[in-house]
């Protein structure tokens, strides 16, 4: 017996976030939801109308009421999708839908004065974005500040530095933490930027001329016994109508039009690869540090998380694992914002339709993982004994350099290196102690020198003893705060 086929989509139970665990329930979905472009459409529409009240093109009257109507629950976002298949754009569908609720009222002919489509849903996407960024921007600082926290409290907790997989030479968590906090904050100044006039209005007309916008005030003036319209001044009119359309969104006021200069998207894009690869940093290192191999930290797990279908030992590492794929989605993502850029004429065909669904994957994807290094961050528990156990596991291989510098004066860089690469080398092969060889191999080089008295043989081999300025680093790191570099 096969399976029953699905019927039809309903808007009910379209992108539930099913496949999307990273931004399921959190902010980002909440704001990037369909209702919640819908509304932002919808409040571009009203600010629009408002900005021309301002300026006298449009009654105030008429103004309010457009407001009043601008609701989302007063529409049908299914039905608009639908309608959208015939037109390519979302826009067109409510302007007529937002025309006839108004049905009756002089308010109805003041719907879209002068707009186009584009000014509509660009407008709608920037106040999309900055509706997700503050809550995104938000749990960045609270994940930096747990992670201050853990880099304060473990800033001499030594661990092994890993290059290539591999030991390398001592660190500390406090230092690692410390980096991750520092990524997290390069993320928010950036964010920042975008926050501070780096999301403008969109305000063009038909073909960014704003010559729909120009003729409707010169038609208002002269309805107005001003005279003719000549009056409205077109050298001054787009700063001032902009200006305007800014103040009623909070958003920034464009130099240009930007229906085929597509920099702030592009920008938007790129700032949010950058969150979640900031995130997804994290998120890695979170994922070796918990192997079972590793062990040297553990996520927060309360009952029932990480559990596996098959395996009931297993207790997986859900929170970073979720991190780590929208750090891996969000870049690829935003290339197709970068390949706008590449705009054709005043508007294109194609190219700026594209932009859309991945801006929103974009946003909640970084905005969930966002969310998820809140509680990964906070919860996250370091095991120094571990640390402590895993540094020991090659037996002072990992202070060679430091014992190659110690020997560098006596036997010259070169053979001292050459020394004791063949001593680790034969350590391995025969199972000797290397710690043992070592310390055999400077009380051997550096016999009758005032240097190696026992405690500074036994410093020279700990690994704990070998972590540079990472200390000082830490400090220095921990110093910094959201709004500097």
């Amino acid at each position: 017996m096969t399976a029953p086929r699905p019927g039809p989509a309903t808007g009910a139970d379209i992108d539930v976030g099913l496949l999307s665990p990273v931004r399921a329930g959190t902010p980002a979905e909440t704001t990037t939801s369909d209702t919640a472009w819908l509304q932002a459409m919808l409040d571009a529409e009203a600010a629009l109308a408002r900005a021309q009240a301002r300026l006298g093109t449009v009654p105030p009257d008429a103004a309010e009421a457009i407001t009043a109507a601008a609701r989302a629950e007063h529409f049908d976002a299914r039905a608009l999708a639908l309608a959208a298949r015939e037109t390519a754009n979302p826009v067109v569908g409510l302007v007529t839908a937002l025309t006839a609720h108004l049905e009756g009222e002089a308010a109805a002919e003041y719907v879209h004065r002068g707009s186009t489509s584009q000014d509509i849903l660009d407008t709608a996407m920037m106040l999309v974005a900055a509706r997700t960024l503050a809550p995104l921007r938000a749990d960045l600082l609270a994940a930096a500040g747990a992670l201050a926290r853990l880099a304060a409290d473990h800033r001499d907790t030594p661990i092994a530095g890993r290059t290539l997989a591999l030991h390398a030479v001592p660190t500390t968590f406090g230092l690692k933490a410390a980096g991750w906090r520092h990524g997290l904050l390069d993320s928010v100044h950036r964010i920042d930027l975008l926050l501070d006039g780096g999301l403008p209005v969109s305000l063009g007309g038909a073909a960014g001329t704003l010559g729909g916008y120009l003729e409707y005030a010169r038609i208002a003036a002269a309805a107005t016994g001003s005279g003719s319209g000549s009056g409205v001044d077109p050298d001054t009119f787009h700063d001032r109508l902009a200006a305007a359309f800014a103040a009623e969104t909070g958003l920034a006021a464009p130099l240009l039009p930007w229906h085929a200069l597509r920099t702030p998207v592009a920008d938007l894009g790129a700032v949010l690869a950058h969150t979640t690869g900031t995130l997804g940093k994290f998120a890695a290192d979170v994922l070796l540090l918990v192997r079972t191999e590793t062990a040297e930290a553990a996520e927060p797990a309360p009952a029932g998380r990480g559990a596996s279908s098959a395996m009931p030992h297993k207790r997986n590492p859900v929170l970073a694992t979720l991190i780590r794929s929208a750090s891996l989605t969000v870049p690829a993502l935003a290339a197709v914002l970068a390949q706008a850029l590449v705009t054709e004429e005043e508007r294109s065909a194609g190219v700026w339709h594209s932009e859309w669904h991945a801006l929103r994957e974009c946003l909640r994807l970084a905005g969930g993982a966002a969310r998820t290094a809140v509680e990964l961050a906070e919860g996250l528990t370091p095991d120094p004994v571990r640390m402590h156990a895993n540094l020991a596991l090659t037996g002072s291989a990992v202070v060679t350099e430091r014992i190659a510098a110690v020997l560098a004066p006596h036997l010259g860089k070169a053979a001292a290196r050459r020394l004791l690469t063949e001593a680790t080398d034969a350590a391995r092969a025969t199972g000797d102690p290397l710690y043992t060889t070592l310390s055999d191999l400077l009380s051997e080089h550096l016999s009758g020198t005032t240097d190696l008295t026992p405690e500074h043989l036994r410093d020279l081999l700990e690994p704990a003893q070998y972590t540079g300025v990472a200390g000082p680093l830490t400090d220095r790191a921990l110093k910094r705060g959201a709004s500097t570099r």
